[in-house]
This record gives C-alpha cells, structure tokens and sequence, in this order.
C-alpha cells in the first residue's frame, strides 16, 4: 500500500492507494448518509412544530450538512468529474454541518446558562469564527484544487490553513460543551434525588464523548491524515447530532421524571416518542404548556403521560431549571 500523501489527498488523488485503504474511507462516507437520512426521519417524526433555533440548526447540520460534505469527497476523491462540483458540495456541506453544530450545542446551552451576557459572548464567538475560519479555507480549497496550481502555493497555505481551522472549532466547541458541562456540574449540586443525579452524570458523560470525537479528528489532522480525518469529520459529526438526541431525551428525564412539579399541565398528549422512549422539543414550544394548580389526581395522569415520554418542551425544560436554582438558594 502506498502510505498517503497528504499532498495528493488535497487534491483528490488517491488512485495510487490500495483497494482496502479506499474502501475504509467509502465506509466512513456511507455511514454519514445513513446517520444523515436517520436523522432527518428523526428529526421530522419527533418534532410537532417545525421551528426554532434548535429544529433548524439540527436540519441545517443533518441534511445541508453532512450528506453534501461526505458527497463531495465521494466525487473529489472517487470519480472524473470536475474537481470544482466536488469541492463545491463540500464546501456548502462543511460550512452547515460545522457551524450548525455549533449552533445546535448554543441553542441547548440556554437550558443551564441564564446569563445573556455569556450567551452573546458565545454567539459573537461562532459568528467570528465562521468569517475567519470558513472564508480564507474556502478560498484556498478552490485555490489547491485549480488543475494549474495544483503543487503550489495554494496547497502549501491549505495544508496550514486546514490544521489552523481545525484547531480553531475544536476548541470553539470546547468552550461551548465546557461552559454546558460546568452548569450542568452545578446543577448536579442542587439536591435532587439519586434518579435524577444518575441522569445528570450521564448527560456530562454523553458531552465528553463528543469532546472526545473532536480530539481524535484534530489529531488526524496535526498527523497528517487528511484523507482520513475528513471521511471520519462526516461520521463523527453525525454521531455527534444524533447524541443531541439523547442529551435532550436526558434532559427530559431530569425535568419529567418520577417526580415532575405539579403545576404543569400539558393541553396536548400524544407527542411521537423518538427510538429510545423520550419526547424531543424545539425551542419554540414544541407543544403548549400553562401553569395551573391541579389535584393529585389530575397530576398524577400528568406524570404517567409524561413518563411514557408523550410531553415536553425545552421552554418547560429552561423554566424548571431556574425554580430548582432558586429553590435552592
């Protein structure tokens, strides 16, 4: 097996390779459109309303993300055509699925944070990051991939832009799971019940393994492994969206659980539970909810129709969090 050139994997050229090398990274791909269609059936069977910053930047990430991503490489590095459609679908997809990401980890990070200042900091952090990072890489993957300047300079400035952008969202993320993983730590602090710290402690365990995921990319890349690094970024980003799932169907669990307050009353039952058991919302109630005053009779309809995963909203989600926190202080 020729050992890969990080030089030619730049610019599509992996014809030297061995047959198996190849197949791993056809693997990879395929893996991202299968994770790709399961959650845009997800993300449409779980969602009442179709709106809200969380629904779109899953979509966003999922659909406009990784499926073009993995399918421009599929065409750089396995086909005849013009490197530039390619590049082209990558691009598009790299922007979505990176950014959107991002913006899907800062969406559920209003669940724990309720200071607006560190919110905008965070927001202004992404939106920077997607001018400095996205634009100047863009600009040389066409540069690299340009059939006359192929060995020059433009490759030599991807092959640093490339670990350069990449350390640059690895630690963009980060920030974003740390500042969520520290709150959540302090909200393990608030005196509830060994259930819901269980839950908790599961939740701070499904971010570190996302953490993790972006640890292992960055490391292919300082190796040199492009070609591997980027076939693996498409199935590790859809990984990591469809652990946003499971992040949220835990949040639910802490807010519904065996013990849900009795104020809440939900006018609509019978919300389409996702594959583990638990309802998933948007933002943007993904069914209504009003805080009335009901008997034990009625709330204990309330916790049964909630513990079967039929009812929640990340508004109701972002509301208790704040009670128990003043409760507690």
């Amino acid at each position: 097996m020729t050992p890969p050139n990080p030089i030619n994997e730049i610019t599509g050229s992996l014809y030297h390779y061995a047959p198996g090398y190849k197949i791993l990274l056809s693997t990879f791909i395929a893996i991202s459109w299968y994770n790709a269609t399961e959650l845009l059936i997800l993300i449409f069977c779980t969602f009442r309303r179709y709106r809200g910053l969380y629904f779109w930047s899953l979509l966003v990430s999922s659909c406009l993300g990784v499926t073009p991503y993995s399918l421009g490489f599929l065409f750089k590095f396995f086909s005849t055509y013009s490197p530039f459609l390619g590049v082209s679908l990558l691009t598009v997809g790299w922007w979505c699925m990176v950014t959107g990401q991002s913006m899907v980890l800062y969406s559920r990070l209003h669940l724990v944070v309720r200071d607006e200042r560190l919110l905008r900091k965070v927001l202004i952090m992404i939106w920077v990051n997607f001018v400095v990072l996205h634009i100047p890489t863009t600009v040389l993957t066409y540069g690299s991939n340009a059939q006359n300047v192929r060995s020059g300079e433009f490759v030599r400035g991807y092959n640093i832009m490339e670990k350069i952008q990449m350390t640059g969202f690895t630690v963009q993320e980060l920030i974003i799971s740390g500042i969520y993983i520290w709150e959540t730590i302090r909200l393990l602090k608030l005196g509830w019940d060994e259930n819901k710290r269980r839950i908790m402690h599961r939740l701070v365990g499904i971010n570190v393994v996302m953490l993790l995921l972006d640890l292992i990319l960055l490391a292919l890349e300082y190796a040199n492994q492009y070609a591997l690094q980027i076939t693996l970024k498409g199935m590790f980003y859809s990984i990591k969206l469809k652990l946003e799932f499971a992040v949220l169907g835990k949040l639910v669990d802490v807010v519904c659980g065996e013990r849900l307050p009795t104020q809440l009353v939900f006018e609509e039952p019978g919300l389409p539970l996702n594959p583990v058991g638990t309802s998933v919302a948007s933002s943007s109630h993904l069914l209504d909810a009003r805080p009335v005053h009901t008997p034990e009779s009625t709330a204990q309809t309330v916790r049964q129709g909630v513990s079967s995963g039929k009812n929640s909203s990340l508004e109701q989600i972002s509301t208790w969090v704040e009670r128990q926190r003043q409760n507690d202080s």
